[in-house]
């Protein structure tokens, strides 16, 4: 198992938990809004189902039909799960508007306490194991984790609040309130799901500029390369493709400029594990330098 899958399934069963959690606590407390968290936290879920699942993919060497590997398939799956995670959030819309009127317990206060520590410990973990390990995925889902906090506390202020509606009638609806609001992060994971999945569908370049720069500075890092002419670092779900056309000493034998551009490929790959596929095209310089 890669240290990857390892730091995503401790993301995946530490979720699993809270979910949990938040969800039977729900029901014992009365409180919709912790049940609609409990669901969103579920919906976090799939940046480790992605990553997990993408890691897998990537292991599954390429065939005749699949030159690059399967990689894709991981958008096509996330794009399914966001449809799923969508239809979650209306539901449970609906289903607060058929909610009867009931002041929760004060469980839940503790709960979403409780949850609000364990995400943010989470979410550091993550972020922090991510930047190590150079994978965006790992880091996305430790940024996602952190965001995720906001719901938990929405339900936090709904569940005190509701303790006072003996006193101020209207804040018997906190915990409706709540769980739309809960509801409507929910749609909205799915949405961002379903948009950045699309976009990698048709094949989106990689622009964050670090990435890019990282890949320029090793590439002219290599003796008797000059320049290079064009790059395209393509995202593969959890991998690259990368193609690029650099221009070498116009002096050199066949045999060398084979072994400069095998050594560009070689550091690359090295460099950052998610560079899987390189296609490498050298010209000639006009000059040598």
């Amino acid at each position: 198992m890669n240290t990857v899958i390892s730091v995503m399934l401790v993301s995946f069963f530490t979720n699993i938990l809270l979910a949990l959690i938040k969800i039977i606590v729900g029901f014992i407390g009365k409180s919709s809004a912790l049940i609609a968290d409990g669901v969103h936290s579920f919906s976090d879920l799939t940046t480790d189902v992605i990553a997990i699942v993408g890691s897998k993919i990537s292991d599954k060497p390429a065939d005749d039909k699949h030159p690059f590997g399967h990689g894709k398939l991981e958008y096509l799956t996330s794009f399914f799960i966001g449809l799923i995670v969508i239809l979650l959030g209306l539901f449970i819309i609906k289903d607060a508007f058929n909610k009867e009127i009931i002041v929760t317990s004060t469980i839940v206060i503790i709960v979403s306490v409780i949850t609000i520590i364990a995400k943010l410990l989470l979410s550091s973990y993550l972020i922090r194991k991510g930047k190590k390990l150079n994978n965006t995925i790992v880091i996305s889902s430790g940024k996602e984790s952190r965001a995720d906090v906001l719901s938990s506390i929405v339900v936090l202020l709904s569940a005190i609040l509701i303790q006072l509606s003996n006193k101020i009638e209207f804040l018997k609806y906190a915990d409706v309130v709540a769980t739309i609001i809960v509801a409507i992060l929910i749609i909205r994971v799915g949405f961002n799901i379903i948009k950045e999945n699309i976009s990698n569908l048709l094949g989106e370049s990689e622009t964050d500029e670090i990435i890019i720069n990282k890949i320029k500075e090793q590439i002219l890092k290599i003796d008797n390369v000059y320049d290079i002419e064009n790059l395209n670092v393509i995202k593969y779900g959890s991998y690259y493709k990368l193609s690029c056309e650099v221009s070498i000493n116009k002096d050199l034998s066949f045999i060398d400029a084979h072994d400069v551009v095998h050594k560009i490929e070689k550091n690359l790959k090295k460099m950052d594990n998610r560079i899987k596929y390189v296609l490498i095209h050298a010209n000639p310089s006009k000059s040598s330098n």
